[in-house]
């Protein structure tokens, strides 16, 4: 698989020829894509200057309301390449029509979730390790912050439909915008009107209904773009969608419980530990999520050129020397990060935490955050090229299986007494874990994809 990549890697090193494509997607992509977390991460921001406690609530419940709204992000990743195929044989009635399978089931998944949580949310928190002082606020906060899962799985699914048209700057401003309210009115309840981490949960809950209302606004606004129907689809006319959406599901399932199990852990580590691990969990995922904007790239330029080429081989072709410029590309950005993160060090965990205990806690594996990024970068590549094939099956296979060998060292850290870096080992392994098993069905397998 290494020499392979090798030859890969020397041949795409020279190949320009879809930069621009590339390039046109990828930059307002990232902005998208970093706005969202963004939103996580300015409440990480604010609520650490309330203390430990706040932070430690905040840390379990960013885990859960992730695992509840990421678990269907298939309405994005789903709906993409779907809408980008069509768009390239130039069918747009049906990639209309696709769009509007994916906004109508993201509303339906979204209020059935969010009664969900609301009935299980003690429990809920109880087995995410929540005790003593801090289950009180955690319990409040994820009864506000669960208001927003409908909007945001909306949002989910017009990001998708925006990408399979091959346009992300729509996305880009509503995502700037939705943070730019959320900044302003977590300033606002927390401190102004003196909410406190409850002031955090309505911040992010009134923004993300303001960008769902943004977004839907603007794709039947321009039907002559879209072409959005006005009329619901019939029952049918989500079977071949929630097929893909299972497998979706499976994978983004499997990545969720090792990032939950991860902060799980932490909790059972120590309160400190929870902590620090919210600071240092949203910086990795920040910089890894950034790189995720090649993958967008990937999802629809592969999706459009396999459309275009109307599955010939010289579409397939096309759509190869694309996937390896991005992978040389997702390498390179990759290296960047950790390099910037590196000379950050020093100062961007203050950031977030004032607590010297909590900082202490997230240098002590910052190295596992430098480190990773080049490897986080070749699997978010990895996994946009993948989903652009429409391979679903075989990426939900191998994140399970990914899962399954990153949860059996998390699952150790206690055990064997590992610490806090146990969990960061559990994470390293399932990220190389991952990488193995799409690099192995790319570079070996190519005709299965």
């Amino acid at each position: 698989m290494l020499k392979q990549f090798t030859i890969d890697f020397k041949k795409s090193l020279g190949d320009r020829r879809f930069d621009a494509e590339i390039f046109a997607l990828a930059i307002p992509a990232l902005g998208a894509l970093i706005a969202d977390p963004l939103v996580s991460l300015v409440d990480t921001a604010f609520v650490g200057r309330l203390g430990a406690l706040p932070l430690a609530a905040l840390g379990i419940n960013t885990a859960l309301f992730g695992l509840a709204v990421y678990i269907f992000n298939f309405l994005a990743y789903g709906t993409t390449p779907m809408v980008a195929n069509a768009f390239g044989k130039g069918d747009r009635s049906l990639a209309g029509r696709i769009s509007l399978q994916a906004l109508s089931l993201s509303l339906l998944i979204g209020l059935g979730a969010l009664l969900f949580i609301q009935l299980l949310a003690p429990w809920l928190i109880t087995i995410m390790g929540a005790k003593d002082d801090v289950f009180e606020p955690t319990l409040t906060y994820l009864r506000i912050r669960a208001l927003a899962v409908p909007a945001v799985l909306l949002i989910t699914a017009a990001n998708g439909v925006f990408r399979g048209f091959q346009n992300m700057r729509i996305p880009f401003w509503v995502m700037i915008g939705l943070n730019l309210v959320n900044v302003v009115l977590d300033a606002l309840f927390i401190f102004g009107f003196g909410w406190g981490l409850s002031g955090a949960a309505w911040a992010s809950v009134i923004a993300q209904y303001l960008g769902a209302a943004s977004f839907v606004i603007i794709l039947f606004a321009q039907r002559d773009v879209f072409q959005i129907p006005l009329k619901l689809p019939k029952l049918s006319e989500y079977a071949s969608f929630l097929q893909i959406g299972w497998f979706g599901f499976l994978r983004t399932a499997a990545l969720l419980f090792t990032f939950t199990l991860a902060t799980a852990v932490a909790t059972r580590v120590g309160t400190i530990e929870v902590a620090g691990h919210q600071v240092a969990n949203n910086i990795w995922l920040l910089l890894a999520l950034t790189v995720d904007a090649l993958a967008i790239a990937a999802q629809a330029l592969v999706g459009k050129m396999l459309g275009e080429g109307e599955g010939s081989e010289e579409g397939r072709g096309l759509a190869r020397a694309l996937s390896n410029r991005l992978l040389t590309l997702g390498l390179g950005v990759g290296i960047v990060l950790a390099i910037i993160l590196a000379v950050l060090s020093p100062w961007l965990p203050k950031l977030f935490s004032q607590d010297p205990e909590v900082i202490k806690v997230v240098y002590s594996v910052f190295a596992f955050v430098i480190l990773s990024q080049p490897l986080n970068a070749l699997v978010f590549v990895f996994d946009g090229i993948f989903i652009g094939y429409e391979a679903f099956n075989y990426i939900a296979a191998a994140m399970v299986i990914s899962a399954v060998a990153g949860s059996a060292v998390l699952l150790l850290v206690q055990p064997l007494n590992l610490g806090y870096a146990g969990v960061w080992w559990g994470l390293t392994v399932f990220m190389l874990v991952r990488l193995l098993t799409l690099g192995w069905r790319y570079f070996f397998q190519q005709e299965k994809i």
